[in-house]
């Protein structure tokens, strides 16, 4: 009996060592989570995290911070271009956040790369990429946790914008200055004001019908197929999706994808041009045969384009009772 006592009295003394040694390792507090991590966020806005750093910093308890974490795919042979323009995006949102007044500890920005972090992405149950998923600083994540980019897009000001109906934190975006396109506006200028100079004795061509005809167009097209969206919105320029099917057309009227602006633009202009070869048939000149034929092929040209286009537009706005030739 003595004996037993005693190898008790010996081995308490060790178990409370190793309980306290424990509670003492760093990041095992609140206090020394949220230290490390603004350390980190001093280094570099964005943290990469793994599964051990998103287990110790994003799934443990309990939170006084919110913490919005990128899931992504940015390894060469992924070929996520999407990845990457999300990525320069929601860097620009954690920098402006980091030298804005309004900087604190309360909102930290992450990034889990899906091959630094595969079992994450089982965790999550996230089976694409990009994804952003808000982590609040109380209880799990809901649906309306992770933003639709489907619908709002992924750009700098639709992330801020999101955050603050997720976090209550505004985020002013200070993008770092761009001349690129106030370089190319100047090369177009003077491109232009020297091909003037040296056509100077010779611009009839500045009364050609057919060319400032042509202009117009390619500008309605521009504008008709959704570039200006394109621009305000940042979509991504297609999606692949869980079973690695590859969506060319959004399938909302609320979003769409870049190749899918180009896929309309040129239906438009197949349009136009059957059109045009109709308008040339009936002016009764030239050859006969020639004249069939234009009419002919603008005819089908019309039909098919057109019918293309109410295809896209049902399986976009579902309900629309209205189609021909296709479904």
């Amino acid at each position: 009996m003595k004996k037993y006592m005693l190898s008790v009295i010996l081995i308490l003394p060790l178990i409370f060592y190793y309980v306290d040694s424990q509670a003492r390792k760093p990041g095992s507090s609140l206090g020394d989570r949220v230290q490390q991590l603004t350390d980190l966020s001093n280094k570099k806005p964005v943290l990469r995290f793994n599964a051990n750093k998103f287990r110790d910093f994003v799934k443990a308890t309990p939170r006084n911070y919110s913490i919005v974490v990128m899931f992504t795919a940015l390894a060469q042979q992924r070929q996520c271009m999407v990845c990457r323009q999300a990525s320069d995006e929601f860097s620009v949102v954690a920098n402006s956040f980091k030298y804005s007044p309004g900087f604190s500890n309360k909102l930290f920005f992450a990034m889990v790369d899906f091959d630094e972090g595969s079992d994450v992405f089982q965790t999550m149950k996230i089976n694409t990429a990009p994804v952003f998923v808000h982590f609040p600083p109380k209880g799990k994540p809901k649906t309306t946790d992770t933003m639709d980019i489907q619908r709002v897009g992924f750009g700098a000001d639709a992330i801020a914008r999101w955050i603050n109906e997720k976090a209550d934190i505004q985020i002013r975006i200070f993008r770092p200055p761009n001349y690129s396109g106030t370089f190319s506006l100047m090369l177009l200028f003077a491109f232009i004001g020297g091909f003037v100079y040296i056509r100077r004795n010779n611009l009839e061509f500045l009364y050609n019908k057919t060319m400032w005809g042509v202009w117009a167009l390619l500008f309605c097209f521009a504008m008709t197929s959704g570039q200006m969206w394109n621009h305000i919105r940042g979509p991504p320029f297609m999606h692949r999706n869980q079973n690695g099917q590859t969506a060319y057309i959004h399938g909302s009227s609320q979003g769409q994808f870049v190749v899918e602006t180009y896929i309309v633009m040129l239906m438009n202009a197949a349009v136009v041009v059957g059109i045009i070869f109709m308008t040339e048939a009936a002016k009764g000149k030239g050859d006969a045969k020639r004249r069939k034929f234009l009419a002919i092929f603008g005819l089908i040209l019309i039909s098919v384009f057109f019918s293309a286009l109410l295809s896209v537009f049902r399986s976009k706005t579902h309900g629309y009772p209205y189609s021909f030739l296709l479904r």
